[in-house]
This record gives C-alpha cells, sequence and structure tokens, in this order.
C-alpha cells in the first residue's frame, strides 16, 4: 500500500454525543440514473444505498443494516413534504469504498427523522 492510498480510520468514524457508540457507513450503490456531474464544488455522485454498521462501545456489539436512502427520502417527503437529506455526495469524500465521518449527518438526517435509526 502506498502513502497516497492510506485512509486513516478516525475519518471514517463518527460517534454519539456521548461517546457510547460508533458509526460507519459503507457506500452500497449510486443512482445510475445521473451520472458524474461536474460541478464548480467538484465530481460528484448521488448515494443511494448505504450499509450502517454501529458498534456499542460498551458491550463490542455490533449492529448492521442496509438503507435505501432514494427510498427513505421518497417516504419523507409523501409524509413530511420535504427532505432535508442531500445525497450529493462529492467523489473526494469516499475513502475505500466508505463515507467520511462529516457527511454522516446529512446523509442519515432522513432516517433518523422517520426513526429508522435511533442514537
Amino acid at each position: 500500500m502506498s502513502f497516497e492510498d492510506f485512509v486513516d480510520e478516525r475519518i471514517l468514524v463518527s460517534r454519539d454525543a456521548l461517546g457510547t457508540k460508533e458509526i460507519k457507513l459503507k457506500l452500497l450503490e449510486v443512482e445510475d440514473d445521473t451520472s458524474d456531474h461536474i460541478w464548480r464544488f467538484g465530481v460528484r455522485v448521488k448515494v443511494k444505498k448505504i450499509l450502517i454498521t454501529i458498534k456499542h462501545i460498551n458491550t463490542q456489539q455490533i449492529e448492521e443494516g442496509e438503507c435505501d436512502l432514494g427510498e427513505i427520502e421518497k417516504e419523507m417527503k409523501e409524509k413530511r413534504h420535504y427532505s432535508s437529506t442531500n445525497r450529493w455526495l462529492p467523489t473526494t469524500d469516499i475513502k475505500n469504498g466508505y463515507i467520511v465521518n462529516s457527511r454522516h449527518a446529512s446523509l442519515l438526517a432522513d432516517a433518523v427523522a422517520l426513526d429508522y435509526i435511533t442514537i
């Protein structure tokens, strides 16, 4: 592995406010109907599916679940008439197939609002 390919695990993991859980998001699928766009913000992809891994620090228990963000966003728009999620993600925020921790909150906003995820 070269130095350029090295990814520090700390940038992939986010934690809850009390420090009892760690969250990691793996990118599973992007929208195929939209191609990469070069905007003034760079090349971005629209996230469709992710794998959420939650590790409980106290018990070392690990929970995993697949989440279809496209369907959740659609449900949020139907039930609440809006969606707060921005599923567009710069390709630079994807490291070894995982999404960097600074994007976790924006990607999971609708799933948390609909109580699919309780942290």
